[in-house]
């Protein structure tokens, strides 16, 4: 597994992550010994950054992970980075809380699920457009002061959020969505990264399944799994991406690749992007997508794929309001 410092962090991190949002319920039921199964086998392979938030099943995805790598966060802490999220809190009168108090109560929650004394990066997981930046970022530095957290980041934040948090404290890391199908960060949020040394971690390089070679355009999702509210996932804009993720199929095996290796190594060769965040729920599953960080697209690779996802369709996710 290759490694890479993440930006003005300093951490050296694995260029892939595991992921813990599968594990939340957000995604449908899961087996927890599988997934158990999963980390610790992630870990086994080099992987050394695993990324949870408190919103993943309210908790319940930062215990697995803490179950999962109890021995080692017992008696080896510094040989692995432990990255979560707050800021947010679905399904109430206020999905989006980056306030002092919130982002308070939401450490010391984590702390607990996780079983830690410090997270090594906290990341507050959606912008929040009614507290002041002072207000998020100086509490962010005030929990950095106090040893209860060691690094801190944002998640989803355009350019402008950014350098409004920059103001206070500096932003060390970003935490956006990035896939073949959705790269609106590549006009302004990945050059203001670059230019202020920012370590990038790209959630959903697989497109939310669209990327893997195992959806059809007959497809369905359980009523438990934010995909079967999701445009993205049905109808026309469904079947125009799976006839490109067809395309890139073919072009991933002239390569000796999976689609998920090809689409995950695409975002590790973007310029800025530090680190790729892939999830699974089995330790079958997990060894494929690991394989991505040492792929070496080419110059001819890239163009090849641009060529492709040029007939596909733009799409968005889900947020803490909902689904679109």
């Amino acid at each position: 597994m290759r490694n890479i410092v993440l930006g003005k962090s300093g951490l050296d991190v694995s260029r892939v992550a595991f992921g813990t949002w599968q594990l939340g319920g957000d995604w449908g039921h899961f087996d927890e010994d599988a997934a158990i199964a999963a980390i610790q086998h992630a870990r086994e392979l080099g992987v050394n950054l695993f990324d949870t938030a408190q919103a993943y099943g309210f908790g319940k995805s930062e215990e697995v992970l803490g179950k999962a790598l109890r021995a080692e966060l017992d008696h080896n802490r510094d040989q692995v980075v432990i990255a979560t999220k707050g800021g947010i809190n679905p399904g109430s009168d206020r999905p989006r809380d980056a306030r002092r108090a919130w982002l308070r109560s939401g450490v010391e929650a984590s702390l607990r699920a996780l079983g830690v004394d410090h997270i090594d990066l906290y990341q507050v997981h959606w912008p929040d457009s009614d507290t002041p930046a002072e207000e998020t970022a100086g509490a962010l530095q005030e929990l950095v002061d106090e040893g209860k957290i060691r690094h801190a980041g944002v998640s989803n934040y355009d350019e402008e959020q950014l350098a409004a948090f920059d103001q206070v404290r500096p932003v060390e890391t970003i935490q956006p969505p990035y896939h073949l199908f959705r790269r609106d960060i590549e006009d302004k949020v990945l050059p203001y990264a670059r230019e202020h040394n920012i370590g990038v971690l790209a959630y959903s390089p697989l497109g939310s399944g669209l990327l893997t070679g195992q959806l059809t355009p007959d497809s369905t999702f359980g009523s438990d799994d934010w995909r079967s509210r999701s445009t993205a996932f049905r109808g026309e804009t469904l079947r125009r991406n799976l006839a490109v993720v067809d395309k890139l199929t073919e072009l991933a095996g002239s390569r000796g690749l999976s689609i998920g290796q090809l689409a995950t190594a695409w975002v590790l060769a973007q310029p800025g992007v530090h680190v790729a965040i892939v999830g699974a729920r089995s330790a079958r599953n997990i060894e494929n997508s690991l394989a991505a960080a040492d792929v070496d697209l080419t110059e001819a690779d890239l163009t090849d794929i641009e060529k492709i996802v040029a007939d596909g369709v733009s799409i968005t996710g889900a947020s803490p309001e909902g689904v679109e």
